[in-house]
């Protein structure tokens, strides 16, 4: 049996489908049972709860042997902080974990986590990484760049600027200049697959990405060219963002962006071009292919 927290997600719902094909039993910790049973295919056992709920979670952990920690968030909404899910969750799991006798802890982290606290979410996840490091499992970390795929994404985000601004224009943050490593969520999830498999990965924190280092205007380019759109690109100074950003958010309840993942554009998120076929023997798609 294994567990996959997070099912319902971009990843998790491409996940579980992979992980029934290969004929295992999967569990998956949700929200909402009606919601899952609707995302999911037959035959997934649905243990409801949240992750901060111990005894959840302590519930949806007995008898597996495999847990896929997917479960974190991006923004913040509420009492569902970065604090609270990504790091208290992800301890919450990994007490359950080793108090259930679990074989194998599988974390799901991003690329850019860092020890560092200007940058709210790579630290939060930098810190879930340390509960899982610190635990005595036998874990495995992987750190994906950007994901891309059906479900929402960070595609679905360019799009929301798009929709927002003006034709012919479409916003730029700065100089667009900021590099990333765009990774389809179908080769995200044959990792992940490939990990469960091979015991070798435990102990190892494994960065992947797309076989591309793209900038983000590089990444819209692609975006407007599959869209079949052309636009003129404006771009708006940083400084500027900085304070139109959180009165977007006071504003709106979803805004294309967030004062948290504005910061995050000051760092790359990139690793090696060929991490994926060094880790795990395939080539991933590019994204040209990816978005068809």
């Amino acid at each position: 049996m294994i567990l996959v927290t997070g099912g319902t997600g971009l990843v998790g719902k491409h996940l579980v489908r992979a992980l029934m094909e290969k004929g295992y039993q999967v569990r998956c910790l949700v929200r909402s049972q009606q919601k899952a049973g609707e995302l999911l295919p037959p035959g997934v056992e649905l243990v409801r709860g949240e992750i901060n709920d111990l005894a959840a979670v302590k519930k949806a952990c007995k008898g597996v042997k495999k847990i896929i920690h997917l479960v974190a968030i991006i923004r913040e909404h509420g009492e569902n902080t970065f604090e609270h899910i990504n790091v208290e969750g992800t301890l919450n799991l990994v007490i359950a974990a080793g108090q259930a006798g679990v074989e194998r802890f599988i974390h799901m982290s991003a690329l850019g986590a860092c020890n560092n606290p200007r940058y709210k979410y790579a630290y939060s996840k930098w810190r879930g990484e340390e509960a899982v490091v610190q635990s005595g499992l036998n874990w495995t970390i992987l750190r994906p760049s950007i994901i891309y795929g059906h479900g929402f994404n960070f595609f679905d985000r360019m799009l929301q600027s798009l929709r927002m601004c003006p034709r012919p224009f479409v916003p730029i943050p700065g100089k667009g200049s900021t590099l990333f490593q765009p990774i389809a969520v179908e080769d995200v999830v044959r990792c992940l697959c490939m990990i469960c498999e091979n015991s070798a990965t435990v102990g190892q924190i494994i960065e992947i990405g797309g076989p591309e280092h793209l900038s983000y205007v590089q990444m819209l380019d692609r975006l407007l060219e599959h869209l079949g759109e052309k636009r003129y690109k404006l771009h708006i100074p940083m400084p500027l963002m900085r304070l139109v950003v959180p009165l977007m958010g006071s504003i709106m309840r979803d805004p294309p962006v967030s004062p948290v993942e504005l910061k995050q554009l000051e760092i790359n998120n990139i690793t090696d071009i060929e991490s994926v076929e060094k880790h795990f023997g395939f080539i991933p798609v590019a994204l040209h292919d990816g978005l068809k």
